[in-house]
């Protein structure tokens, strides 16, 4: 308790000056430097606001991101190039197509691939290959990951924004090894997100060596993964989930992979076009300009107007 409410004032203590809200594109961007936590490491995390935000009206529905400092700004996002996430988001609203939602960017560190792997499919692994996976990414951090984000940082937005905070209106979305955390994520707090959005996942989650090909070392780590989400799947009782794979590097892990977790949606009783949708985007490349292109797509299925059966 102690540490709990030692934490609450450090958060609280920090507003004032980390907390910044100033005219960003449609809507309003509030930045917090260094949000601390008990579970991962300091970082910053982003907090855009639709045009029509009304902290008094109707709650909105909020969508946790990944790679924070990728969604909103060239100048802080990886190559220059952002997702254009508050475009898209501000368009699908004003058409009707996407309800009221606010939009938290979590930036990453230099822990971020230890952050995102799944440490529970990771356990699933031969020992030679959690050695590899470890050696490569560190220990797997995911589940204090994801108790930063369920214990620390959904409260805070919850108390400070006008939020739904049910799991109905609460998704999660992430791009590569972002994607594969945020279907963890989705089936370790099934109580807390009602949605995932998965797009251009690394199913490899392991990297070749410079001049090797993948294709063989893949196998027995995706397989751990497809096993753990054959086992640890909610079941869909109105959840949501956007897959999709476009990679012009790797098409034949990405999509292949792809389809084997669609077998395991469909064998766990997940309907097509209505509790999921899969995506495949032959060709695009596995970077922040290919997912602008395409992110109107999963924003509207995950976060369609409510009442509305499908938003594709």
């Amino acid at each position: 308790m102690r540490a709990l409410l030692a934490l609450i004032l450090a958060v609280l203590g920090c507003l004032p000056a980390s907390a910044q809200a100033a005219a960003w594109g449609p809507g309003r961007l509030d930045q917090y430097r260094n949000f601390p936590s008990r579970h991962v490491e300091l970082r910053n995390v982003s907090v855009w606001l639709p045009p029509d935000y009304d902290p008094q009206g109707d709650p909105y529905a909020v969508l946790y991101m990944h790679d924070g400092q990728n969604l909103f700004d060239p100048a802080t996002g990886f190559g220059n190039k952002e997702w254009g996430v508050d475009e898209a988001a501000a368009r699908l609203m004003a058409e009707g197509r996407m309800r009221r939602t606010i939009v938290v960017g979590i930036w990453n560190t230099p822990r971020r691939l230890a952050e995102y792997v799944p440490a529970k499919a990771f356990d699933r692994l031969p020992e030679h290959y959690r050695a590899r996976v470890e050696a490569l990414y560190g220990t797997p951090l995911s589940d204090e990951y994801l108790k930063f984000i369920v214990e620390e940082l959904k409260p805070f937005i919850d108390r400070n924004y006008n939020t739904a905070p049910d799991a109905e209106n609460t998704a999660i979305m992430g791009s590569s090894m972002g994607a594969i955390v945020s279907l963890y994520a989705l089936a370790e707090y099934p109580e807390v997100f009602g949605a995932a959005g998965a797009v251009s996942t690394h199913w490899p989650t392991m990297k070749p060596a410079d001049g090797d090909e993948l294709y063989d070392d893949v196998k027995p780590v995706a397989a751990s993964f497809l096993a753990w989400l054959e086992a640890s799947l909610p079941e869909p009782d109105g959840r949501r989930l956007y897959l999709d794979a476009g990679s012009e590097l790797d098409e034949r892990n990405y999509a292949a992979y792809q389809a084997r977790v669609e077998q395991v949606l469909e064998r766990r009783g997940w309907h097509r076009g209505g509790d999921w949708l899969g995506r495949t985007f032959p060709g695009k490349p596995h970077n922040e300009d290919a997912w602008r292109e395409r992110v109107h797509i999963p924003l509207a299925f995950l976060l369609p107007p409510k009442g509305e059966a499908n938003a594709e």
